[in-house]
């Protein structure tokens, strides 16, 4: 019997859109971090969390296709520092652990995150 995979494994899609909704509302609220979301249309932010979702399904396994683009090109400029990241990470670890997501879907979770850093931060 083959393992299921991580998208299988975090709820499906809307094991995920729980996951993202919970994860932008609590960067959003953060006082470092909220500036990202400042001037931004709630239309806007309806669209970036499906881009998120959307995301993390085609890289979780699942059957979505994600046709934003690319980490570097979508964080360009933002000039994301260590500090905006490990504040990021915090809140994605408060998600996943509010979530009740087994330690096994937190690591996997945690080393594809962390496999995105080089393209995010860039101050």
């Amino acid at each position: 019997m083959s393992q299921k995979s991580l998208y299988e494994r975090l709820g499906g899609y809307d094991g995920i859109s729980v996951f993202a909704n919970d994860l932008v509302s609590r960067l959003q609220s953060d006082t470092l971090l909220g500036r990202f979301w400042e001037n931004r249309s709630d239309d806007s932010i309806v669209r970036e969390k499906q881009l998120l979702i959307d995301f993390l399904c085609d890289n979780a396994g699942g059957p979505l296709y994600y046709t934003g683009r690319d980490m570097k090109l979508s964080h360009k400029g933002m000039q994301i520092s260590q500090s905006d990241w490990e504040a990021f990470f915090g809140h994605a670890a408060a998600t996943m652990q509010v979530l009740k997501l087994a330690q096994q879907e937190c690591d996997d979770v945690a080393a594809f995150v962390t496999s995105l850093k080089d393209e995010i931060v860039e101050a």
